[in-house]
């Protein structure tokens, strides 16, 4: 009886067997869900991995050796580290100190990019964006200039900042731990820095001199400066014949034109507005949408004007509270309603009101389709911790409340994170047992409790790490990294600087489509076997493919730092493509140029 593995060996076309075609279309299956579906990436990953594993492409070693794999538990490990400086506010400090009051753009650029890019060496690039996404729309207001001119710069320099250490980006950790597995070498985790320095440099320049190539949008949230634009109060009358029923009796828990936000009874706030609620004399009832369909509820339910407008965006409820959030790509509310979602009976929260690219949507917002970066105005509960939440995939929000704790363990935080990084830098040890010990301190000295520490645990990027890993096994095992190597040397020659910029090239072209941990544990073994055949040592190529990989700056879904701020910016898709295109192309020579240049190309023995 012929087994699978041996039909997957008698099988052949257009020089692969069948383990590489199922390889072939389990990848180009993957980037398809992940570019034109809502499922989860680290469920993709996952399923690409099991259909690997169930054909017999990889064994049960090699499908699941990402799991513990050093560099993704690295990973996890430094989620603990970054929590702990994360809680006792060192970032928000930096922040206070650097960004100063700069006379300039091009001062204010350089007093912001340089900053994010050295914290985004050491922590995780998307909780420095985040970090520093509000802090950036309030210094643009007192700068007088458009934070669309500024968000961009933020992303872009916390992705150049990633590269410039081995722990700063996850695909800097993911290639060299592969490089490790191949040669026994371990890289420096200062490896990257010379190299990512120069590229940040000209990036920071690049921005200013393209600084026309920035859109200039209304933020957001102007849309929602004056919120007796889109709401209004109504008074029940003592003699009104509705008093005594329930809001569903009246007919106002679906009324035409907008939505009940809230009523207040005498000095009790009530939102959101249950159904069997009953209506009182005196109550002011507040309506949110369309101002002159609601005003008909006057002439219908015999409603008053209210003397005086009370719901206001400065007004701090005890009981409720404005908060703003952007829908994120990949939301499963994108193209639909949030009547239709039940996301406000679900989480206690009422849509007050939707902007689209710096302008309200003039319709009922429960009405309103929603699409990625629209801006949405919701009135939650007080002191809702929005991370704690399981909706953060589906909107993000930047008003956190939560105020970090500055002191003796800001300090110490700080010195932990110097020393875990100076230790493996010098090779005292391994950093994987520099991080540990890092997380350890971190907790040990109370800079995070436990509680903090496992909920900054990212589980579904550690499950996306893993799945790279074993589909980068697949590319290698299956002869197809081999075939593309020498498909590329057939076009490209023997010039190995021609080589090494062509995988670059595409490398950062395909990173603006998928994960840029994924593009690294692809185009590793194609890169390493390029360099091979060559005959040359593969360490060069693969600094050169570290920068690449991160270098993703033409889409809003080539990096998750992107989408951070596409919403609070007010941009649109293409904003990204008119500096990004340029920025791909000028960080790719400036890669090549001082890559070789620090790294010189030697010949293997």
């Amino acid at each position: 009886m012929i087994s699978l593995t041996d039909k997957m060996e008698t099988f052949e076309f257009l020089g692969f067997d069948l383990s590489a075609w199922i390889t072939i279309a389990t990848v180009l299956t993957m980037f398809s869900l992940l570019l034109f579906t809502k499922l989860r990436s680290d469920l993709v990953f996952l399923g690409a991995v099991g259909v690997l594993f169930v054909t017999g492409v990889l064994d049960a070693k090699e499908a699941f050796a990402g799991f513990s794999s050093t560099s993704v538990i690295v990973v996890g490990v430094l989620f603990v580290v970054v929590a702990g400086m994360t809680h006792t506010g060192v970032l928000h400090l930096i922040v206070r100190r650097l960004l100063g009051q700069p006379n300039t753009y091009a001062t204010a650029v350089v007093r912001l990019m340089m900053p994010v890019a050295v914290l985004s060496s050491f922590l995780s690039n998307t909780t420095v964006v985040s970090i520093f996404v509000n802090i950036v729309k309030m210094w643009s207001r007192k700068l007088n200039i458009s934070p669309s001119k500024l968000l961009i710069p933020l992303s872009y320099a916390s992705g150049m900042g990633g590269v410039c250490t081995l722990i700063g980006t996850p695909p800097n950790l993911i290639i060299s731990g592969l490089y490790a597995d191949k040669t026994g070498v371990v890289m420096n985790v200062l490896a990257t820095t010379i190299p990512g320095l120069f590229c940040l440099c000209i990036g920071v320049l690049s921005v200013i001199a393209m600084r026309k190539l920035l859109p200039e949008r209304k933020a957001p949230e102007s849309a929602f400066e004056s919120t007796s634009d889109y709401t209004v109060e109504m008074l029940v009358p003592s003699d009104n014949p509705y008093i005594g029923k329930t809001i569903a009796e009246a007919g106002l828990s679906n009324v035409h034109g907008g939505s009940l936000v809230e009523i207040i009874h005498f000095d009790d706030m009530i939102s959101p507005a249950a159904d069997d609620e009953l209506i009182m004399g005196g109550d002011r009832l507040i309506f949110a949408g369309e101002i002159d369909e609601l005003l008909y509820l006057k002439n219908s339910h015999n409603f008053v004007n209210a003397d005086h407008h009370v719901f206001c965006m400065d007004e701090v409820s005890r009981n409720r509270q404005l908060r703003t959030a952007y829908v994120t790509f990949g939301s499963t509310l994108i193209n639909e309603t949030i009547s239709q979602s039940g996301f406000e009976k679900k989480y206690n929260m009422t849509l007050v009101a939707v902007a689209r690219s710096g302008e309200r949507i003039n319709e009922s917002p429960r009405n309103v389709v929603l699409k990625a970066g629209d801006t949405l105005l919701f009135e939650c509960p007080p002191h809702m911790n929005v991370k704690a939440t399981d909706f953060t995939s589906q909107l993000q929000f930047f008003d956190n409340d939560e105020v970090p704790n500055i002191g003796l363990r800001t300090l110490l935080s700080s010195a932990i994170m110097i020393a875990m990084v100076l230790l493996s830098a010098f090779g005292v040890m391994p950093l994987l047992q520099c991080a540990f010990l890092a997380a350890a301190a971190m907790l040990l000295l109370r800079c995070c409790d436990a509680d903090q520490a496992m909920k900054a645990v990212d589980w579904d990027i550690l499950m996306v790490f893993a799945g790279s890993l074993a589909l980068g096994t697949a590319i290698q095992n299956t002869g197809i990294a081999e075939c593309l190597a020498t498909g590329i040397l057939d076009i490209c020659g023997t010039n190995p600087i021609v080589v090494m910029t062509a995988i670059c090239f595409v490398a950062t072209f395909v990173t603006e489509f998928i994960s840029n941990t994924a593009a690294g544990a692809m185009f590793f073994p194609i890169m390493y076997e390029a360099a091979e055949k060559l005959g040359y040592e593969p360490f060069p190529f693969l600094i050169a493919l570290m920068i690449s990989v991160s270098s993703s700056f033409a889409t809003p879904i080539g990096s998750p730092t992107h989408m951070l701020v596409y919403g609070p910016g007010g941009y649109r898709f293409s904003d990204f493509m008119h500096i990004g295109l340029l920025m791909n192309l000028i960080i790719l020579a400036a890669n090549i140029l001082i890559v070789n240049i620090v790294y010189p190309l030697t010949m293997l023995p």
